[in-house]
């Protein structure tokens, strides 16, 4: 069967993933927009390097730079480099007293970036930024902080090249050891590929998308496969070699099968393996998997790209129950993204 993925109604959005696109839709209404950056951190700031918060002209904010303990003082540094278009740096400790206030364990110390867009950081950048983001490639804005010279790329020929592409694979933005230039990485955002609409798979979609993941959910059997068992998904009832052809697999994406059934994993293992999809985890037993193993080999996959799938699949903690064995999967992929 044929059947183009479908978000099904009450859709959750995912606006908080896109300050960058924010900003520059405010910037195009007329409303005035400036992008904030936490560019470095001390001890344990309440948000990492790379956070970002969207102010508008009439003070509207999305994101976040601190969890809220100096997002008052932000937005008033951005509304008044949106009057002199000068961008800021500025400093904030932020003290255990106020980070508890608003649910965080510790403070620590931020440097936040403000530049109002229309300025060193334009509309034609941020655009860039949007479209690289939308098409899923890497994308990195860099900033000198001496002379606020902005510029994007996505690496290939600028004089950071090696920088760059270092910051791609570790998903980390900073300062460079110049102490002068700032490289915000942009990576297109996570994505979780179920394969199998089993049990196991409602927890587990629920909890990736908490953990900042885009879950996508394939199962031909649309009786498994329903909007009913996984409201507000996106969800294919295609076979999964057609599905993750057309949903496209990178090295942004983890992919898990769970469907038990050969005629469903194998294409879709099979896709994982021929692609750049940074994990694989596949369900079943060590007997199970000795078997597909033997199915994978007859099938002309080598030994190397074999060697990729975990499996069983999750972290051994001793899960019984669906939402555990989801909690040990969803462990295991943060493992391999985070760790390598």
């Amino acid at each position: 069967m044929t059947d183009t993925p479908r978000a099904q109604p009450g859709a959750r959005p995912r606006a908080h993933d896109q300050i960058p696109e924010i900003a520059l839709d405010w910037h195009r209404d007329g409303r005035g927009a400036a992008l904030a950056t936490v560019v470095e951190t001390w001890g344990s700031a309440p948000r990492p390097v790379g956070s970002q918060l969207a102010i508008s002209g009439q003070s509207d904010i999305m994101g976040s730079v601190s969890g809220g303990c100096v997002e008052g003082a932000v937005v008033v540094e951005a509304l008044e480099a949106l009057e002199d278009g000068i961008p800021r740096l500025l400093t904030f400790g932020v003290s255990d007293d106020q980070a508890f206030a608003v649910g965080l364990a510790c403070g620590g110390t931020i440097r936040v970036l403000v530049q109002p867009v229309g300025g060193t950081l334009t509309e034609v950048m941020l655009a860039r930024v949007a479209e690289a983001r939308a098409a899923r490639r890497p994308i990195a804005m860099i900033v000198d902080l001496e002379s606020w010279e902005t510029r994007v790329t996505e690496g290939p020929g600028d004089p950071l090249q090696a920088a760059i592409a270092a910051r791609y694979r570790s998903d980390k933005s900073g300062v460079e050891e110049d102490g002068r230039h700032f490289i915000g990485i942009q990576n297109p955002p996570l994505r979780l590929v179920v394969v199998g609409a089993a049990h196991i798979a409602q927890p587990l979609v629920a909890m990736a998308r908490l953990a900042g993941y885009d879950p996508f959910l394939v199962d031909p059997r649309e009786a498994f496969g329903a909007a009913a068992r996984f409201p507000g998904e996106t969800i294919s009832n295609d076979w999964p070699d057609a599905a993750l052809a057309a949903h496209g697999l990178d090295a942004r994406t983890a992919v898990v099968t769970l469907s038990h059934d050969p005629k469903i994993d194998d294409p879709a293992i099979i896709a994982a393996l021929n692609s750049d999809a940074f994990y694989l985890g596949c369900l079943g037993s060590s007997r199970t998997h000795a078997k597909r193993l033997d199915r994978l080999a007859a099938a002309g996959l080598g030994a190397g790209q074999i060697a990729r799938i975990h499996a069983p699949v999750g972290l051994d903690i001793g899960a019984k129950s669906p939402a555990e064995i989801a909690v040990a999967i969803l462990a295991q992929i943060t493992a391999v993204l985070r760790k390598g």
